[in-house]
This record gives C-alpha cells, sequence and structure tokens, in this order.
C-alpha cells in the first residue's frame, strides 16, 4: 500500500484564524495543534496512549537529546523512534539548533561546519551541520522534519540578528539539499530576525525562495513579552504563504495561543503543561492555579467536574494537594495528563469556533482568564 503523501489544506478561515488539516502517512492532524513535548522519546510522567487519549495528533521530539542520549544508532536499530517509544502519532523533531545556543557548552558556531560544542552530560565533543542534522532526523523517521538554524539569545543588536539570519538562511539551503526529495514528509524552514521586521521579511522571503512544506516562527520564546512576540507576527502575517503550516516555536501559555491563532498560526509546542503539571500548576477553563496551595486540603471536588477522560475527574483536589505535599510521583502523572488535556480542549474549541466564525468573540472572552 502506498505511502500518503504530506499535505496541508485550510479548510476555514475567520479572518486570520485558519482552521485547516496537515495529512501524513501516519495520521491526520486538526489545526491548529498543540504538540505534547517529548524531548527525550517520551513526554515525561506519561504513558504514550495516555497522551493519545488526551486528543493529541501530533508529539514533538528533538534531535540534540536524541543525538547524545540513547544515539541515533540505537534509535535505528530499534526500527525508528515510533517503534522505539511506541508512539503511533506523527513526531515532529525539532534540529537541535536551539538546544545547542541554549543547554550545551559551546565552543563555536563555524559558517561550513555547523555547531561545534560538548554535550551537557557528559562533555563529549560534537558537531552538528545542517546535514548531520537532517541526517539524525533521518533516521529517527520523523515525519516533521526541521532545518538546521541559529537561534541567538535575546538582543537588541541589528548586527548580531542579522549576521544570525543569514547564517540561518545558508544552513536552511544546506538542509534542503540533504533533505532532498521525499513526498511522504514535510521539511519546514524556521524565520529568523529577532524583532527587526525588515530582518523577518529578508527571513521569510528567503525561506519562501528556497521552498519548504511549512515555516515555523523562530527565536519568539526567549525572553520577549507577549506584545513583543504578537507585534512580530503581525509583521509577518500577510505575507506567510498561504497554503503552508504556521509554526510558532516554543509557545506558549493559553493566552499566547490564542493570540498568535488570531494572527494566523496553526501550530505550537511547549513544555508548559508538562513541566507545570510536575511542579504543581493546573490550567483549567477559570485560570491556573496551584494545586499545593493549603486552600485546597479540604476540597473534595474534582479539577474539572466535566472531564471524563481518562477519568481524571474522579480526583479531587483534595487527594491531588496530598499527592504533591507528599512527593509521591502519581500526582506528577495525573496533573500532567489534565494539562494536556485542557490544553487539547483548548485547541479543539478553537478549532469550532473558527469553523462556526465565532473565534473572535471566543478569543475576547478567554485572552485575560487563561
Amino acid at each position: 500500500m502506498a505511502l500518503k503523501n504530506f499535505t496541508f489544506n485550510v479548510i476555514k478561515k475567520n479572518k486570520f484564524a485558519r482552521a485547516g488539516l496537515i495529512e501524513t502517512h501516519r495520521g491526520n492532524i486538526q489545526t491548529p495543534a498543540f504538540m505534547p513535548v517529548g524531548t527525550q522519546a517520551t513526554v515525561k510522567a506519561c504513558l504514550i496512549d495516555d497522551v493519545i487519549k488526551t486528543g493529541s495528533e501530533i508529539i514533538l521530539s528533538n534531535t540534540y537529546h536524541l543525538m547524545i542520549r540513547p544515539g541515533v544508532d540505537r534509535i535505528i536499530s530499534a526500527g525508528g523512534l515510533h517503534k522505539f517509544m511506541n508512539c503511533k502519532l506523527p513526531i515532529l523533531t525539532d534540529s537541535g539548533g536551539f538546544q545547542v545556543m541554549s543547554l550545551s557548552k559551546l565552543n563555536k558556531v563555524d559558517r561550513e561546519k555547523g555547531a561545534i560544542f560538548n554535550s551537557h552530560v557528559d562533555g563529549k565533543k560534537f558537531i552538528l551541520s545542517p546535514e548531520e542534522s537532517i541526517r539524525v532526523q533521518k533516521g529517527l523517521d520523523s515525519d516533521i522534519v526541521m532545518i538546521m538554524d541559529e537561534c541567538p539569545k535575546k538582543t537588541t543588536d541589528y548586527n548580531v540578528i542579522n549576521k544570525s539570519m543569514d547564517l540561518s538562511i545558508y544552513w536552511a539551503e544546506r538542509s534542503k539539499v540533504a533533505f532532498g526529495s521525499n513526498p511522504h514528509k514535510g521539511l519546514f524552514g524556521i524565520v529568523q530576525g529577532g524583532l527587526f521586521k525588515d530582518l523577518r521579511i529578508k527571513s521569510l522571503n528567503a525561506l519562501t525562495k528556497i521552498g519548504f512544506d511549512g515555516y515555523a516562527i523562530g527565536g519568539l520564546a526567549v525572553g520577549e513579552t507577549q506584545s513583543e512576540m504578537f507585534n512580530t507576527i503581525d509583521e509577518i502575517k500577510t505575507i506567510m504563504p498561504e497554503d503552508k503550516p504556521r509554526y510558532l516555536m516554543g509557545v506558549g501559555t493559553p493566552a499566547d495561543i490564542l493570540g498568535a491563532v488570531k494572527r494566523g498560526v496553526d501550530m505550537f509546542d511547549c513544555v508548559m503543561p508538562t513541566r507545570s503539571g510536575r511542579t504543581g500548576l493546573a490550567f483549567t477553563w477559570n485560570g491556573h492555579l496551584n494545586i499545593k496551595n493549603n486552600k485546597f486540603k479540604y476540597d473534595n471536588e474534582p479539577l474539572d467536574i466535566n472531564c471524563s477522560n481518562l477519568n481524571l475527574n474522579k480526583y479531587s483536589k483534595n487527594y491531588l494537594n496530598h499527592l504533591f505535599n507528599t512527593n509521591e510521583i502519581l500526582g506528577s502523572t495525573l496533573l500532567t495528563l489534565h494539562n494536556i488535556n485542557f490544553y487539547q480542549e483548548l485547541m479543539s474549541a478553537i478549532r469550532e469556533n473558527i469553523k462556526n466564525g465565532t473565534f473572535d468573540k471566543f478569543h475576547d472572552q478567554y485572552i485575560n482568564k487563561l
């Protein structure tokens, strides 16, 4: 049986907000979509089958972490990342560029060789070039592959951002060549340029000339304000290709997602629902709450009485408070699943409101509440 090609179609628009469908040979992804983060071949504290039951249709994993541990050869020996972690969903893999800059003891960035760095785990030396990043992602058998880019730390230095953006464009060209032709997978370019409108436009124009299956907006999860992020998206939303998915990398809070969807973004990933779930922060339709707070000691209502998914409404805030205050692992599992489930409920509501032409009203109702 022939494998299905990677495709994307916009089904309905509500001003700039878009409801669409990404088709892959491992399954379809309704957009706007949120991708739980499974950095090291696991969504922390969760069974992958439970993550699927939340309504998640795609997850994200990371090239940098997997090439360091366990190493791509071990994953190839298992038949690829999906078989290694028993995941039937499509998987998007980040190129590793962001982690090289943020986690490793970076020696230097060489235009031709790539990023030369020492592992944050054991100090072992690695060289991650655009070609090597694509090779690793091919070994992982990712469904959506990200180009290798340089993601500089937040700075107002125009020359630094311009130089970094030019390097990312050069690496994008090399990534495209290394990827070759594979209609069953998607290769996404990454728009850089910091908070400078002209650089963002220059980056996007260069990437569309190269040609990719989707376009990510990078460099907007490194400390900028929400208004700066929204302004940057506003500056390029009218010139991003209409027929390709748009992915805002590393974002974000429910309010971030609502604001970005209003500006035409289709895909999101963030560690927030999972990391918060392990530290006692719960997301609800009435805003977030810290389950470790003493006021929940005698609260025998569930976090969301309407959430029957995974039987999460069987567990009271009283019980969850006890689990977290005694450092029981089950607390992290239950709250992580609750948060992922909430994010997927949010995305489903967003899609329905776009299709019904009521997204602006929904956005205004929740943008300052969630």
